[in-house]
């Protein structure tokens, strides 16, 4: 196996890869994206010009977008863990909560983060206003979907959990989780617990003083 991913530990998309290959100890090469690394950066431009990250690169093959590599993995490169189920009407939920927790949570995560780094002439309130309204919905829609349930898509850990715990753990430094929303909190608790996040998040602490809105003194 010769497995190179190309990422960056703060990135919650980059976590969401790292989540996959924890959980089932996937042996592979950590390529670190960092400012002052130019080649690095250069290697992931030659992959993909669009220099987005995470890009996996499997022997000679790069493959893109975060949902995709982690089942590329599923596929070629399987462990005891599986992240999406065989069957394909319970493959289909999951896909569908991993697109819920990309579009609905992250998205206007990173918008409000976004413009926090914009100059200040250049701030967009009326985007961010909108961003924290998504955020409200998807929090009370996804306190709905989670009572009773273990994980995103039901009893087993799989992809949709890969995106969750990123998306749930920024969202809520970003725009809080409101306390009556206890399904979601317990569901945040329950993936900070699991062994592949918590390191994830332990890799990325050293670089919380670069969050623009002031990393909260928890999680």
């Amino acid at each position: 196996m010769a497995l190179t991913l190309y990422a960056h530990p703060f990135s919650s998309y980059c976590q969401k890869v790292l989540i996959a290959l924890y959980e089932n100890d996937t042996p592979f090469t950590y390529r670190m994206l960092a400012p002052g690394d130019a080649q690095a950066g250069a290697e992931l431009e030659a992959l993909w010009p669009l220099k987005r990250f995470p890009v996996l690169l499997d022997r000679e093959r790069p493959v893109m977008e975060a949902s995709i590599i982690i089942e590329h993995l599923a596929i070629h490169h399987p462990g005891p863990v599986r992240l999406l189920p065989e069957d394909p009407a319970s493959a289909l939920e999951v896909r569908m909560m991993d697109r819920f927790f990309d579009n609905y949570v992250s998205t206007p995560q990173q918008t409000i983060v976004f413009d926090a780094l914009r100059p200040e002439g250049e701030r967009d309130p009326h985007g961010v206003a909108r961003a924290k309204r998504l955020l409200e919905t998807a929090y009370r829609w996804l306190d709905g979907r989670m009572d009773g349930r273990e994980w995103a898509a039901g009893d087993a850990f799989g992809l949709a959990d890969c995106a969750a715990a990123p998306a749930l753990f920024y969202a809520d430094w970003s725009h809080r989780i409101d306390a009556a929303f206890t399904h979601v909190h317990a569901f945040r608790r329950r993936l900070l617990a699991r062994p592949s996040f918590a390191r994830a998040v332990d890799e990325a602490r050293p670089y919380r003083a670069s969050f623009p809105l002031g990393a909260p003194d928890r999680d």
